[in-house]
Order: structure tokens, then sequence, then C-alpha cells
């Protein structure tokens, strides 16, 4: 497999398949690993880094897990194609900052990634479309297990697996649910919900998760803290309170839709025209009206268009991956031009 085989594939995390996808986006599952005898990475020097790449690479390749996978030297891959992969969700935006002696790893359904030298010798992540914890739970359990009969991780009888990080500390385990929750924004509760969520140790994120900001009422909500909990207590309570959040929003639409279904059916159709009609739009602003014809789908009020394509359409007109499509690099301007074209042309065939 190749970087640009990734290109004109729909990403795992925006497939609009799987339990609640209509408002849980995708679930994504990472652990952090550090490999004992090794000095952590924040710590080490160049060629003590090196060796820990090459040994971490050296256990992935005897994974079964990782027969076909997409092997990269972060500092081979250019600017363009490292934010690429922070759009598809693969890598963080930390990893592709500081490249040196760093890579990533990417199965073949783009389903499994690994950030080796990122904070912690080893960043294990599994992403799903929908609402599926114990599932992506599994698959990164499984993966850890096997990686395990080729590494030996530091770990403390007292404190579980040790990280860089101290948050991280303990079972190594950061799980979060990316929701899209355009009505309880629209009716101010989102304040609320982010109060009561961080006094049972969770945290709200934006679009690209930690450090970014939420666009287009899109939210991650994962775990604040691993130390003296299990993995299962972990997902147990992001997934009760997951539930929670996803039948408010639930109630909230339909009680929007009853009581200003036409204050809602204006932003909607506003939000419709505008990316039907645009000829210079930025990502940001597409975002925020994509998010609205989300909601014109799930409520039943937009007809002519599927989730399908709204997640393909979120997806391609991304900053990196308009460029990549274009075989070249495009200024921000030249990006809003072609963006909107791409939108024109997936939402109406012009």
């Amino acid at each position: 497999m190749k970087l640009n085989d990734l290109v004109y594939r729909k990403s795992e995390w925006l497939k609009g398949e799987g339990p609640k996808s209509n408002i849980a986006i995708s679930t994504r599952v990472r652990v952090a690993r550090n490999v004992k005898g090794h000095i952590y990475f924040n710590r080490a020097g160049d060629r003590q880094r090196e060796e820990t790449l090459d040994t971490v690479v050296s256990a992935l390749k005897k994974s079964g897990f990782f027969k076909n996978a997409l092997f990269l030297r972060v500092k081979d891959v250019s600017e363009l194609d490292r934010t690429f992969l922070v759009e598809r969700h693969l890598m963080s935006r930390e990893h592709m900052r500081q490249f040196e002696h760093k890579a990533l790893v990417v199965d073949e359904s783009e389903i499994v990634s690994v950030m080796l030298n990122e904070e912690d010798h080893i960043r294990l992540q599994v992403i799903q479309s929908g609402f599926n914890i114990t599932e992506t739970w599994r698959i990164v359990d499984d993966i850890d297990t096997d990686l395990g009969r080729y590494l030996s991780f530091d770990y403390s009888g007292r404190f579980g697996y040790l990280t860089s990080c101290p948050t991280n500390t303990g079972t190594g385990l950061r799980a979060s649910v990316m929701l899209h929750l355009p009505a309880l924004a629209m009716t101010g509760q989102i304040d609320n919900v982010f109060d009561a969520i961080s006094k049972l140790g969770l945290t709200m994120r934006g679009f690209y998760g930690e450090g970014t900001e939420a666009l287009g009422d899109f939210f991650q909500i994962s775990n604040q803290f691993t130390l003296g909990h299990s993995e299962m207590d972990i997902l147990y309570n992001l997934e009760r309170v997951i539930n929670k959040i996803v039948l408010r929003e639930e109630a909230t639409r339909e009680d929007l839709l009853k009581r200003k279904r036409e204050e809602i059916s204006d932003r909607i159709f506003r939000s419709y025209g505008t990316l039907k009609s645009a000829r210079i739009i930025t990502s940001d602003e597409t975002i925020k009206l994509l998010s609205s014809i989300r909601l014109g789908v799930d409520l039943g009020l937009i007809k002519d268009i599927n989730m399908a394509r709204i997640s393909e359409v979120l997806l391609f007109t991304q900053p990196a991956h308009l460029q990549k499509i274009n075989n070249k690099e495009l200024s921000p301007y030249e990006r809003d031009i072609k963006r909107a074209d791409l939108l024109r042309q997936k939402l109406v065939g012009d």
C-alpha cells in the first residue's frame, strides 16, 4: 500500500456507518506504551531515538496485524502529506511538527494506525465509524497483546503502564467519540454538557482533538485520566455518558422540529443554497454549512443527498485533500476556489 492510495478512499471515521452514526461520527481508542529499557523520547538523544524506532518497527513487522501495512518515516513525508494524514485522523499535529526519528504505520483497512516516537514510543489507535466502543477496544487489546509477544513494555505494579505524561500513566488508555451536536449547540445546552462531563472525568475537544476548537458543532469527548481506573471502568463511564448525550441530542432535534420547523428549515436550506452556489469558500465555513446539511438529512428535510455524500465532501474539501486531488500545492485563495468547484460538482453536478 502507498500513501497516495488513500487519496480517493473514504476515511474510516467518516463512513457514516455503525450504531448511532447520525450523531456519533466515530469511536477512537488509543493506548500509549513505552519500551522497557529504552529512554523516553523527550529525554533521549538522536541515536537512542533511532534505536527505539528500529526496535518497534521490527516488532510491528513481525505482527500479523500489519502484514500489508503502510510504513512511513515521517521525515520522508512532505509537509502536505503530513497535513493530509492529520486530516484523516491517522496522526497528531504534534507528530507532524517534530518529525525526526518518528514513523507512522497504517494498516490496509485504515482502521489501525500507530505513531512511533510521538510523546511515547508507541501510540496505537483504532478508529471506527459510529458509536462502537466495545469492538474498537477489542481490536486495540488484541493488537496490544500481540505486540507484547515481541516487546517488553515499561510497567509498574503500583502505577501500571508508565508514560511520558502523568495523565496517561495507568492503563495508557484514551478513548473518545466524535459527536455531531447541532441541536444542543443551537439551544445553548452545550456549555451545560461540558460542565457535566468535566465532573465525570471526561473532557470535550474540537474537530482534530487536543488543542483544537469545535467546528460545525463537531465535538470529541474523551476520558481525562487513566491512573487508578481499569480499562473497563474507563470505557463503561464513557459509553454511559455518550449514551445520555446522544439521547439528549435526539430529543432536542425532535423538539426543534416540532416547535421551530420553519426556522430550522430556513437555516438548513440557506446553508445548502450557499454550498451549491458559492464560487469561493473557506474550509471552516464549509464545515459549518455541511453541519447544517447533515442535520437536515437526519431530520428528513433534505432528501436529495445522503450522509455518505456529506462525509465524502467533508473530507475531500479539507486543505491537504484538495491539493492532493489537484496534484499540486495551492495557495489559500486557490484552495477556496477549488473547494467551491468541488462542492458544486458533488452537490449539484455543476
